[in-house]
């Protein structure tokens, strides 16, 4: 008997029962999905097997950078400059961590930085890839190693890096003709070409030698691989990559004659300058006042920059090259080479009575010379005897003798930021200042006063181009043979100047204005009388630059008394040495006279020691190092570095 079947139990069976076209859609979607996950494990584990390695490998190796130690800096008989002391810096590793900012109070106690200074740094290389680190502080204490290396597990972002930092000679020694180094600015980074692969925090040259010659003596980095803990600890080693040193460079100064420029301009304001006219060598180079480079090379105090700053002197002004000023009567040198070569000044009778008449003005002279020729103008320094010069030859005239001799354009002395002072004519006054040149106004020109304007790297090299002949070469303070050709080509399109040339000068003429040069402080006529060197060929001009006019100047006020300029030379035809002083407010010229004797003599006297044959010793370096080297007061208790320093 056939039992009755329940409703309710078919019409489940019914809905259990899948069709074979819905069975069919849920197969291929488990198809699909398994395709998707085995394509995803191909990729992950095949294609991409590479690049997830080098991720993985990142998670526990760390490049960490070695850098390059800095060449070294020596003078021409291979004494030591600039040296380099063993430093440590703090890095900050902000991929180490996904919250710097719950870091920085302990950082800040720890490192003793203030938190602002911290963020601020922070921001400043916000714009950096997240991998690169950040210089927190350089010439980190001993105190702050410990410190970093018994919170490693709370900071796992802070590393340390061993450095080799610049050392400079003490008390600003040579400080604008070396320069200092610094931190690569963001200005430099955005708006300069050559700093186009340098990176925020690196380290390079910014003004000076080593502005100059930076990619020699910055080299090339190197790092090494380590393997690191998930706190950021060193547990091993991989490998590395050896840093090159920068390179060393020999300079053309001679440190006994810089010793005694620094020491002649001591307590003063301006600026020395030495060279060899034979071949353009820069033998001294002195600048007051100074600064401490040293201060630049690690992070520089605000209370210093202030006083820099602050100082009406313009410390990191490097007058030999940037001071621009008139030339005073040094310019008489200059109008004799016009007037003779002009075939003007050989024939001029000027009776000098205190001053002279031009234009209805009357124009003084600082004596009554009485008469005056070209032979005893320049010893006599006769103002009246170069206004009438100077009237006779017209600025166009002066100009363009002036031009040859390489007033106003630079030198193309390897050196930054030269400047090329002013030489006015015509042209250039209706250029400047659109107005006609009424001949009245070369009178003052004639003197060395007016619109002309010159450094002391520019006379130096005019005066020692006539004294050699009319041989002009190109101021340098690196040996050529230091550094390669293509290297030297660089260096003169970057500082190009007047470069090396030749003027008409006949020796007749020659002979005149050197003779006068060497009356300047041989005769007692000569204005450079007191300055004279027993046994010394000692020839030069001395001048005198009035800043406002004689009924204005005040002994009591020193910013009324005239520049005192002084350029010299040994011997008075092809020097050997040609020296250019320029102290402002320095009163009269043959007070810069005194120091440049200072110089020559000290020339002089080591000249006379090698020629006859005296020991001079060759110190070995060692000894070298010992006797330029003294304590100075460390920047960190961290390192106790040495400064060069002349003895």
């Amino acid at each position: 008997m056939d039992l009755p079947q329940n409703s309710e139990t078919g019409n489940l069976n019914r809905e259990e029962k899948l069709s074979p076209a819905k069975l069919h859609i849920a197969q291929y979607i488990v198809a699909l999905i398994l395709a998707v996950l085995l394509i995803g494990l191909w990729r992950l584990q095949i294609v991409g097997a590479d690049g997830y390695r080098v991720l993985a490998e990142a998670n526990r190796i760390r490049k960490v950078p070695v850098l390059a130690p800095r060449g070294r800096l020596f003078d021409r008989e291979g004494r030591l400059l600039v040296d380099n002391y063993p430093s440590v810096t703090c890095y900050l590793l902000r991929e180490q961590v996904k919250d710097l900012s719950a870091d920085i109070p302990m950082i800040s106690r720890g490192l003793h930085i203030p938190v602002d200074q911290i963020n601020a740094t922070l921001h400043r290389f916000q714009a950096a890839p997240k991998y690169q680190p950040i210089p927190l502080k350089q010439d980190i204490t001993p105190d702050e190693q410990a410190f970093i290396e018994a919170h490693r597990n709370e900071l796992p972002e802070l590393e340390t890096l061993d450095e080799q930092r610049r050392l400079y000679p003490r008390d600003g020694f040579a400080a604008h003709l070396i320069g200092y180094v610094g931190e690569v600015s963001e200005q430099m980074l955005n708006n300069d070409s050559r700093y186009a692969f340098y990176q925020p925090g690196d380290v390079v040259g910014r003004s000076g030698v080593e502005q100059t010659y930076d990619a020699l003596l910055r080299g090339t980095d190197g790092s090494r691989d380590v393997i690191v803990n998930s706190h950021g600890k060193e547990v091993g080693h991989l490998g590395q990559t050896l840093a090159v040193p920068g390179q060393d460079l020999k300079l053309t100064i001679d440190l006994d004659i810089q010793m005694a420029a620094e020491k002649a301009l001591e307590g003063k304001t301006g600026a020395i300058v030495a060279m060899d006219p034979h071949t353009g060598e820069i033998l001294a180079l002195a600048s007051r006042p100074t600064f401490d480079p040293n201060q630049f090379s690690v992070r520089l105090t605000r209370s210093y920059w202030n006083e820099i700053l602050s100082n009406p002197d313009h410390p990191l002004l490097n007058k030999a090259i940037q001071a621009q000023l008139a030339p005073g009567s040094t310019f008489k040198i200059i109008m004799s080479v016009a007037g003779l070569q002009e075939g003007v000044a050989q024939t001029m009778h000027i009776p000098c009575n205190g001053g002279a008449t031009f234009y209805g003005h009357l124009y003084h002279c600082d004596k009554n010379h009485g008469m005056v020729d070209i032979n005893n103008a320049i010893p006599y320094s006769c103002d009246t005897f170069y206004y009438t010069l100077a009237n006779r030859l017209g600025i166009d005239t002066i100009a363009k003798y002036a031009t040859s001799l390489g007033l106003s354009q630079k030198t193309g002395i390897d050196l930054p930021d030269e400047v090329s002072g002013t030489m006015p004519s015509t042209a250039w006054k209706l250029k400047t200042q659109h107005e006609k040149w009424y001949a009245g106004e070369a009178i003052s020109v004639g003197i060395g006063q007016g619109a002309v304007t010159a450094t002391p790297i520019q006379l130096a090299r005019a005066l020692s181009g006539i004294a050699s002949g009319g041989v002009l070469r190109r101021p340098h303070v690196v040996f050529p043979d230091e550094i390669s050709a293509e290297q030297l080509r660089s260096v003169q399109e970057t500082f190009p100047g007047s470069g090396e040339k030749t003027i008409p000068l006949t020796p007749e003429n020659w002979q005149i204005i050197t003779d006068a040069m060497y009356a300047v402080t041989s005769s007692p006529i000569g204005t450079a009388y007191a300055a004279h060197l027993d046994g010394i060929d000692f020839a030069g001009k001395t001048g005198t630059a009035d800043l406002v006019s004689g009924r204005e100047k005040n002994s009591s006020n020193k910013a009324t008394l005239p520049n005192a300029w002084f350029v010299g030379m040994t011997p008075r035809r092809n020097p050997d040495i040609v020296v250019a002083v320029l102290w402002e407010h320095g009163y009269w010229g043959n007070n810069s006279a005194r120091l440049a004797s200072t110089i020559i003599n000290t020339f002089v006297e080591k000249q006379r020691k090698r020629q006859n044959n005296l020991h001079i010793a060759a110190t070995p370096p060692s000894a070298v190092t010992t006797a330029l080297i003294d304590p100075v007061a460390p920047t960190t208790p961290a390192a106790q570095p040495k400064s060069p320093q002349p003895n």
